[in-house]
């Protein structure tokens, strides 16, 4: 029966969608005569995202992941290389690198260039999954593999009813003309991936927020082939991907090329070209414009000077690379990062059974890591249950005049409309509301919610509560908006010792700046959700949720629930109480006089320190965690595995506080970043190569419990140690280039800051509209103690140290 069905084609319907899944390819080439608009689903790493996201619909989808005709692998030893469009990105990597194993360098060009990009395209989950097919047909703006294989010239191979064709796979195909695309019967069967030639050099660039599973900013595919024996340019093709809509070529910029010999006159003259013809508009996808105009031609200088190495090789009489710009041709490497965890260990007598102070695990550790652990979301479904949807503010500050729930509740399965005035009790707290009454403070702001009996049926009728605003004054987005319209957070806190003032009049210098600090936001690993469960005995409720506080939920719930306030308390045992800090709030044993200065402080006062070492690549911006060594005072630790766990966890969370985590807001209030395409929290890749962490040894706290200390988070400012280290970096680096070496860079140091903060004659150019320069002096790169290797040019690379010292409550 198992052998029948493998032949049978699958039919899966549900309430809206139809999920077919044929056996061949003769079965799929019917269906796609029977629903020419249904799209083909192998992963679903496309299409998947944009139904749940974008609201796309598609009552039809076809899988054709069983089809064995669609992963073939050919090798034709003249001419190159098929692939399969059925082959996952894994496979294809696998493929490709045996290919390059046994084949020449010089024909595996484009194979070589294709690997380097398949290394961190998305992570090794979605690569598993991800089709070659799907990648190449979905033509992503970003794609990494499309620039590549249109430069390489591969051919795509489709086929239909109606028979066969070849399609080739050029910037027309990348640009969706109408004269260079699939018809809605053609399915994309194969992809013909040609041997480079002799004397053809490929090369491939990216760069992302970070370094793995990222989106590129700017990633570009560049081929060139030269007059046999000579380094006359006899063909020269180069595409670039997330500078427009689609992926753009510079074809006009390199047929002017095409003759010229491969010196710095030519490369001069190429990145002048490609800055005239490849225009990127102020209002694209993403903005950072003069970013991706200083890395396109931060590529193309990269790809010059593998050219020059590899003419080289072939042929001594080239010149090669010279010293100064080595570190160009070399890409960050991907290592798993190692390190040493220090503590010290209990004493030889403890007996066995007592765990205080021994390292042990986290209970649920490896459920967490492995995917086993059961949330709210994975719980099953209970008759009769209820499904909200929220509906939000779109408005940043403004008066709610109406609410009108009506053509929500006319549809279908919706059970309620619940807003402000259906709380029984207390809604929220003057901080935080629960929902949103009289007016909305931001946007995203919940106005109220939709309950129905499916989440999709919830979903639907949430967009059809309409909402009247009155829009209001100030609109404040940031923290500059609201220094400016004096709006601020409670008092201001103070901590001071003798007379600030008096002081400041009698110094000889005032030494003033500005900080300037990004935000962070909550980057959920659980989805956010709630199950609640009427009991019908004492009008109890049973909640899960997904929180770290139960606590406040219990005690948010319980004011719905009943309003706990009798008149004769507030008479009886009237007693007044000091609760002062020399009173009833005063710690247990916390003596302390302010005034003679004596007494033991705070006992949970927690210090640390980290010293970090980072490189920066100067063309590019990324930069890469060398080592980081962290020391932290935990007094004696009661589990050293889940301290340390904190610790280089909550360094890790400071990383992408200082380095990566960047909030983007239109405005108008609403918040660019909130999805893991744009926010991109740290990886393993950014994880330093070597990280150790000690607990400091003999610092017993003899006045707390167990003499123990309580980490939390405390460690979360180490990770600016990275930062001091990155601002080092460039600090020297623009020493080198004749720079000041006061500028501003501000919290967080993503790629795009580092790159513009490093000036040089590429960002003058792009700058500039017109400046003559040479290509001697541009990089930099050092040992940390900022002794150049060159001492009158710049080089690609910038090695420095940075360190931070916490003091954390």
């Amino acid at each position: 029966m198992a052998e029948e069905a493998r032949k049978k084609t699958l039919v899966f319907q549900g309430e809206r969608i139809t999920w077919i899944s044929p056996a061949t390819l003769n079965d799929l080439l019917e269906l796609k005569l029977q629903y020419p608009q249904a799209p083909l689903v192998m992963g679903n790493t496309f299409v998947g995202p944009n139904m749940k996201f974008k609201d796309v619909f598609h009552s039809v989808i076809i899988s054709p992941a069983r089809i064995s005709e669609l992963n073939v692998v050919m090798i034709d030893a003249n001419q190159g290389l098929t692939i399969g469009a059925g082959c996952s990105l894994a496979q294809v990597k696998e493929i490709l690198t045996e290919m390059v194993l046994k084949l020449p360098e010089e024909k595996t060009q484009t194979y070589q260039a294709l690997l380097k990009h398949l290394r961190t395209l998305a992570g090794q989950q979605i690569r598993n999954m991800a089709s070659l097919g799907g990648h190449i047909i979905s033509r992503l703006a970003a794609s990494d593999l499309n620039p590549v294989l249109g430069v390489g010239n591969c051919v795509l191979n489709l086929v239909s009813k109606e028979g066969t064709q070849q399609l080739p796979l050029n910037d027309h195909f990348l640009a969706g003309s109408p004269d260079a695309n699939l018809t809605s019967k053609q399915v994309l069967a194969s992809v013909f991936i040609p041997f480079s030639k002799k004397w053809e050099f490929v090369s491939a660039f990216r760069q992302a927020q970070r370094q793995q599973n990222a989106l590129a900013i700017v990633n570009s595919g560049m081929r060139v082939r030269f007059k046999e024996g000579t380094n006359t340019i006899m063909d020269l093709n180069i595409l670039y991907g997330g500078v427009g809509s689609v992926t753009v070529s510079a074809k006009k910029s390199c047929q002017q090329l095409i003759g010229r010999a491969w010196n710095e006159e030519m490369l001069d003259e190429a990145c002048r070209l490609v800055l005239d013809e490849v225009t990127i508009p102020g209002s694209s996808s993403g903005g950072m414009v003069e970013y991706k105009r200083t890395l396109m031609i931060s590529f193309l200088f990269k790809f010059y000077l593998e050219v020059l190495q590899d003419l080289n090789v072939r042929d001594p009489r080239y010149p090669d690379v010279p010293n100064k710009f080595q570190s160009v041709l070399e890409d960050f490497p991907l290592t798993i990062p190692c390190g040493t965890q220090a503590y010290e260990c209990v004493d030889s007598h403890q007996p066995p059974q007592d765990p205080v102070g021994r390292p042990v695990m986290h209970q649920s550790g490896i459920k967490h890591a492995s995917g086993e652990a059961i949330f709210c979301d994975d719980m099953p479904a209970i008759d009769e249950e209820l499904f909200l949807a929220v509906v939000t503010s779109t408005r940043p500050h403004a008066k709610i005049i109406s609410i009108d729930a009506s053509e929500a509740l006319a549809l279908p399965g919706v059970v309620d409309v619940i807003t402000a005035q259906d709380i029984p009790a207390q809604n929220g707290d003057e901080e935080e509301r629960l929902y949103a009454q009289d007016e909305v403070i931001c946007v995203g702001q919940i106005v109220c919610t939709v309950a129905a009996d499916s989440y999709f049926h919830a979903k639907q009728a949430a967009k059809k509560v309409n909402i009247v605003y009155e829009d209001m004054e100030p609109v404040i987005v940031t923290i500059k908006d609201a220094v400016s319209h004096k709006s601020f957070i409670g008092s201001e806190k103070k901590l001071e010792q003798g007379n600030i003032k008096e002081a400041f009049q009698t110094v000889d210098q005032i030494i003033e700046g500005e900080v300037h600090m990004g935000g962070q936001e909550h980057f959920y690993m659980e989805t956010q959700s709630v199950l609640v469960i009427p009991k019908t005995e004492d009008k109890e409720m049973e909640i899960y949720v997904s929180s770290q506080d139960a606590a406040l939920v219990q005690v948010g719930s319980s004011r719905i629930i009943i309003s706990c306030e009798f008149e004769f308390v507030n008479d009886a045992f009237a007693q007044s109480i000091s609760l002062s800090a020399t009173g009833y709030f005063r710690g247990y044993k916390a003596d302390m006089d302010w005034v003679k200065g004596e007494g033991d402080v705070y006992p949970y006062f927690v210090y640390g320190a980290a010293c970090s070492e980072v490189e920066v690549d100067c063309l590019t911006g990324a930069h890469k965690n060398i080592r980081t060594d962290i020391v932290m005072d935990a007094s004696f630790s009661i589990n050293p595995a889940i301290d340390i766990g904190q610790i280089e966890g909550a360094f890790t969370q400071g990383v992408g506080l200082y380095t990566l985590e960047e909030l983007k807001y239109s405005p108008e209030g609403v918040l660019y970043t909130r999805s893991p395409n744009e926010y991109k929290i740290p990886s393993i890749t950014d994880i330093p190569e070597e990280l150790n962490v000690s607990l400091l040894t003999s610092t017993k706290n003899p006045i707390a419990i167990y003499s123990s200390k309580g980490l939390g988070e405390s460690g979360m400012f180490l990770g600016s140690s990275v930062f001091f280290a990155i601002h080092d970096a460039v600090t020297a680096a623009r020493k080198e280039r004749g720079l000041t070496e006061t500028f501003t860079m501000s919290s967080p140091a993503t790629p795009e800051l580092i790159r513009m903060i490093c000036v040089d004659k590429f960002t003058d150019l792009v700058w500039s509209s017109f400046f003559f320069f040479s290509v001697y002096v541009f990089f930099a790169t050092s040992f940390s103690c900022y002794q150049s290797l060159l001492c009158d040019f710049s080089v690609g690379r910038r090695k420095a140290v940075g360190v931070s010292v916490n003091h954390n409550l």
